[in-house]
């Protein structure tokens, strides 16, 4: 019987979620744990690649089973997460269709990349520290040329091997937001006036001020992504949030396929797998 589970794990400390030589990975602690308690190697399907540093809160991968669970679902989740380090928790276990597919079946997933841009311990392992001021419009802007289906080669890490390069995006924006404990730190007569994360001048020209200054979140889903594209893209729409490309420069960067049109890609640890739709 073929089992799906939905998991989220810290990328810190695995060299991605594929199995690797010699390099600890999500795949194979998952493998080992489902090994512990089924007593025998049990081969586990993901929704595909993330690499190393990189984050998930929704990730799916299926297993199978010859016969019943030996516990209850309650019980082998429970018993799963013991055996699983600390940075990989399982949060649900259905039964699917014998020809489910982690992987092939997956219809939409959403990636996450956050960005601080004042100091802040309680973000940093997670949230790329930016330095300098960005024009957030107009990295909105350019978001919308992404959205549809496009050979994404300008984004794709050089020496992958993808079989195609066509994707289709569904939704890409930039939008403010505030961390949890930033939240629950503010007394509710005290409002926060700290201001914006650039100079003054510069956030009233961005129309932005206050905490949605400091805190900024990258949206992006589509059926399928290339190796390091999140990433590239970030890096990308950061070149256009400082002025050194324009909106318009993205049909273009796109069409050449050619990665040394696109930016720099920007760091793992502040991008996150958010969900996986089916």
């Amino acid at each position: 019987m073929r089992y799906a589970l939905t998991l989220s794990y810290d990328g810190r400390g695995f060299c991605g979620w594929q199995v690797q030589p010699r390099e600890p990975s999500v795949q194979e602690a998952l493998q080992k744990a489902l090994e512990t308690l089924l007593g025998r190697p049990t081969p586990v399907t993901g929704a595909g690649r993330t690499d190393t540093d990189v984050n998930a809160l929704g990730y799916v991968a299926h297993f199978d089973c010859e016969g019943p669970l030996p516990y209850e679902s309650g019980d082998f989740l429970y018993k799963l997460n013991a055996i699983l380090p600390t940075g990989i928790a399982v949060s649900a276990l259905a039964p699917v269709a014998d020809d489910f597919h982690a992987r092939f079946d997956a219809r939409r997933r959403t990636y996450l990349y956050f960005i601080h841009f004042r100091k802040d311990p309680f973000v940093v392992r997670y949230s790329w520290h930016c330095k300098f001021g960005l024009d957030v419009k107009k990295m909105n802007e350019a978001c919308r040329y992404l959205l549809g289906t496009h050979d994404f080669s300008c984004f794709e890490k050089k020496g992958a091997d993808s079989k195609t390069a066509l994707c289709t995006v569904f939704d890409a924006h930039w939008e403010w937001y505030e961390p949890t404990l930033q939240r629950m730190g503010k007394s509710a007569d005290k409002p926060d006036t700290a201001g914006p994360v650039t100079s003054e001048s510069e956030g009233k020209r961005m129309g932005y001020d206050g905490a949605e200054g400091r805190y900024l979140c990258f949206r992006i889903s589509a059926n399928r992504f290339l190796r390091n594209m999140v990433r590239a893209i970030v890096g990308t729409m950061v070149e256009v949030g400082r002025g050194r490309l324009s909106p318009e420069d993205i049909p273009a960067i796109l069409d050449s396929k050619d990665r040394c049109r696109a930016g720099q890609s920007v760091p793992g640890n502040a991008l996150f797998l958010a969900s996986v739709e089916y």
